[in-house]
């Protein structure tokens, strides 16, 4: 076994909005946490989304992502909570040993009575002929070069996907400047909300359905892009193919959660297509089937923000719980509220699938 550098109630992996609102209920309950983030800042996804929340008052409603990430971390530091920065971890071992890589190559070990997994989700890639060409990227990418570091990453911009992630990113790349010149879905519907769809749209910014991106040409970088529509097989008609004049090409096609460290741990898994893959398996108190591991956030199911602040105050709850730092009476207070707002979030057409699916994962009571 590794020496122990630290020894600590909980350990929370990932300073994203689940991690964040993790160990501020861990820290609020009383107990030590540590919160272990392998990027420069925390805050995960929060600091790229200026735009505002929906839903009600206890959502955030008409608060701004950045703005939530901010409150966040002023909590963290307010309840004491101890972060980590710039540190990967590369595994976890017996007796819930932590491996981190620290100021670039030293190695850490932190040992945990519980361990709380918040590692979100990567962006889904999408092969096609020049997909290599420079000027290709992640919608994640171009939110993060424009909304973070301010700084275009194109003129005119073709988005591949029509979910909210895709809907979203195209709509502040318009408000920066960018000429979005088309949104791409290969499904004959649009993925994401009408709200987001219908600002696009009043934009002037054409949506099309059942396509596909056929090839993408340039010499040294992105020229255009030739798309193409696709029957109800999902196969390619021949002769509708229609070109258009890009310099960008932004790929929005899904998430995928990122599970690795839970499937060292030899969690057990069920395979949700809706939730992004492979999701762990977990009871109502977001515990995994390897007991003392918890989980919250994307790794869960890939949903939104507010989704991922909820399950991570329900493992940090539940985590408190089982450390004895609430009686079963207050955590099932606290835990209630917590699902009843999750409910809210799960309710209409977009959320009851991700609450049937959400189903297919939990286990006990």
């Amino acid at each position: 076994m590794p020496r122990i550098m630290k020894q600590v109630r909980v350990v929370v992996v990932g300073a994203g909005p689940a991690g964040l609102s993790a160990a501020i209920e861990v820290a609020r309950a009383g107990g030590k946490v540590i919160l272990l983030d392998e990027n420069s800042k925390p805050g995960g996804q929060l600091f790229k989304q200026i735009h505002k929340f929906f839903g009600s008052h206890e959502h955030q409603a008409r608060k701004r992502g950045f703005k939530i990430g901010e409150q966040l971390l002023r909590q963290t530091i307010d309840m004491g909570v101890e972060v980590i920065l710039d540190s990967p971890v590369y595994g976890i071992f017996e007796d819930n040993v932590i491996g981190y890589i620290r100021d670039k190559k030293k190695e850490g070990y932190i040992k945990a009575e519980k361990i709380i997994l918040a590692t979100g989700a990567s962006e889904n890639a999408l092969a096609f002929p020049g997909g290599t060409l420079p000027g290709v990227m992640g919608a994640g990418a171009a939110q993060t070069m424009t909304n973070v570091n301010r700084v275009l990453p194109g003129k005119r911009i073709l988005m591949i996907g029509s979910g909210n992630v895709a809907l979203i990113v195209s709509y502040q790349l318009m408000q920066a400047g960018a000429d979005v010149v088309a949104l791409v879905e290969a499904t004959a519907q649009i993925g994401g909300y009408g709200v987001h769809a219908a600002k696009i749209r009043r934009a002037g910014v054409p949506i099309y359905t059942s396509c596909t991106v056929k090839e993408v040409v340039g010499e040294e970088q992105v020229e255009g892009v030739w798309i193409v529509r696709l029957d109800e097989k999902g196969q390619i008609v021949s002769g509708t193919e229609k070109f258009l004049e890009v310099d960008t090409v932004c790929i929005a096609v899904g998430l995928t959660p990122l599970t690795e460290l839970a499937w060292m741990l030899g969690c057990k898994f069920v395979y949700v297509p809706v939730l992004g893959g492979h999701v762990p398996k977990h009871d109502r108190n977001m515990q995994t089937t390897v007991p003392g591991i918890y989980i919250a956030g994307d790794i869960a199911g890939v949903e939104e923000a507010s989704s991922a602040m909820e399950e991570g105050r329900l493992a940090g709850i539940a985590c408190a719980e089982a450390l004895g730092l609430y009686s079963l009476h207050e955590a099932q207070k606290l835990k209630r509220k917590v699902w009843q707002r999750l409910d809210a979030l799960r309710e209409g057409p977009f959320g009851k699938g991700r609450r049937e699916a959400k189903l297919e994962v939990l286990f006990g009571g």
